[in-house]
């Protein structure tokens, strides 16, 4: 209030304009990197960037306005927990658009195959000669079917060929070993698949390895 009415307007101003430019590129980030976590990591890791960002964004903007103005400006301590509460708003606002525009995801058709009842998550696809074995969370499942048609029947899940044995969904990578030349994906179940010359150069296009 210390301010005139053109300060304020200006202040006020560029306090929504970084509140956006914050929330997109905070958006983006956990969009990008953190799509396949869960929602709880996916919230925690959206404050912290915007109480990162917002909070010393803001504090730079308010010592412009107010230096300008030929005022004292307030300290970051004193900043710092208006970004805090800019940032849980933020974040209660994002839950509700969250809720109204993104529709629940599809189970692949190859779940309907699987056995009823089955709420697990399917980690990688292994052709054995006219079956393929589909492991989950829940244990090993095996199908009759060739291998292409079990891959195809696994969209909308994100996933890649890593042999011409194997395929594997982004979700279940967690680690590449690399081991005596050899590229290989140690999936979230321990279990650790190859990856063929032939198919690295995807993988690595797609930032896997």
């Amino acid at each position: 209030m210390a301010l005139s009415f053109p300060q304020r307007l200006v202040f006020w101003t560029g306090v929504m304009a970084l509140a956006l430019a914050v929330t997109w590129a905070a958006g983006r980030l956990v969009h990008m990197r953190l799509h396949q976590r869960g929602v709880i990591i996916r919230d925690a890791v959206f404050a912290i960037v915007i109480l990162t960002l917002f909070a010393p964004a803001l504090w730079v903007f308010a010592w412009l306005v107010f230096s300008f103005g030929g005022q004292d400006a307030p300290s970051l301590s004193t900043v710092l927990p208006y970004g805090a509460l800019f940032a849980t708003g933020l974040l209660l606002i994002r839950h509700r658009e969250f809720e109204a525009v993104e529709p629940p995801q599809p189970h692949p058709r190859l779940y309907q195959r699987l056995p009823e009842g089955f709420s697990g998550q399917v980690y990688r696809l292994t052709v054995r000669n006219h079956h393929v074995d589909v492991v989950t969370s829940q244990g090993t499942f095996t199908i009759r079917s060739r291998f292409t048609d079990a891959i195809a029947e696994m969209e909308p899940e994100p996933g890649h060929c890593a042999h011409r044995s194997h395929w594997v969904t982004r979700a279940a990578i967690a680690e590449v070993k690399r081991q005596k030349g050899k590229t290989f994906l140690l999936l979230c179940n321990g279990d650790e698949v190859p990856v063929s010359r032939k198919y690295h150069p995807g993988l690595e296009e797609a930032g896997v390895v």
